[in-house]
């Protein structure tokens, strides 16, 4: 009787089986987080503007401080400034949006986004270099598509962009980047020169799609627990 009400786990067929399922769960979420990417800072929430090292604040706020990890270049030249709240008159700005923004402007997700102005006199780019994971498939991102074009590149080629969906304030974007999948190069979202004026994308929420590939070592270990339990259960 002892042993009847002291029942194991893996003297019972349905608690078998969901341990085995827990078991190979554990397995694939680890193999998913060995395909992260590095990049970085994607959705803009690492910002931190208010701080003693922004002399210029609230109108201007150091790269360092409003877009860690990424690399800000205005008319080709790369910045140690960007806008805070603010649009640009003219000059190609990299703008962060945060709390508080004026001129209808708001964030598109949390409490920081950024929004790229190229105008006539230049394009407005931020770009960071990490590795993409092997398996990746796709890249996506949310957006307030401006008048001009947003061009998106990996490493020097701009890959093809197109609206696969809708938000309340943002239409989401996606590419095919399956051709880079487990590269290092650079990520570059640049707001084109427009010489009709003002071409304002705003930004958030950046994501890669992957399609993790199982090690030969985590495939046999899951393999070898079911193997295990189905002898287990035909015994019984």
């Amino acid at each position: 009787m002892a042993r009847e009400s002291g029942l194991r786990a893996a003297d019972n067929p349905v608690e078998t089986t969901k341990l085995i399922t827990r078991l190979s769960a554990a397995f694939l979420a680890a193999l998913s987080a060995q395909a992260q990417d590095t990049f970085q800072n994607l959705d803009f929430e690492q910002a931190n503007p208010i701080n003693a090292g922004n002399p210029y604040y609230p109108y201007f706020v150091t790269v360092a401080s409003a877009l860690p990890y990424w690399t800000v270049t205005e008319e080709g030249v790369q910045q140690t400034e960007i806008a805070y709240n603010n649009i640009s008159l003219g000059a190609p700005w990299v703008d962060l949006i945060g709390p508080g923004a004026p001129f209808g402007l708001a964030p598109i997700d949390g409490n920081y986004s950024v929004m790229l102005q190229g105008t006539f006199a230049g394009s407005a780019e931020i770009s960071q270099t990490g590795t993409i994971s092997s398996g990746t498939e796709s890249l996506f991102f949310e957006a307030q598509p401006g008048e001009g074009t947003l061009d998106v590149l990996i490493g020097a080629q701009i890959v093809p962009i197109t609206a696969v969906g809708n938000g309340a304030n943002y239409t989401l974007y996606g590419a095919n980047i399956s051709a880079w999948a487990g590269d290092s190069e650079s990520l570059t979202f640049s707001a084109a020169q427009d010489d009709s004026g003002l071409n304002n994308w705003e930004l958030d929420d950046i994501s890669f799609s992957q399609v993790p590939e199982p090690s030969t070592v985590a495939l046999t270990a899951i393999g070898g627990l079911l193997f295990g339990a189905r002898k287990r259960l035909a015994r019984r």
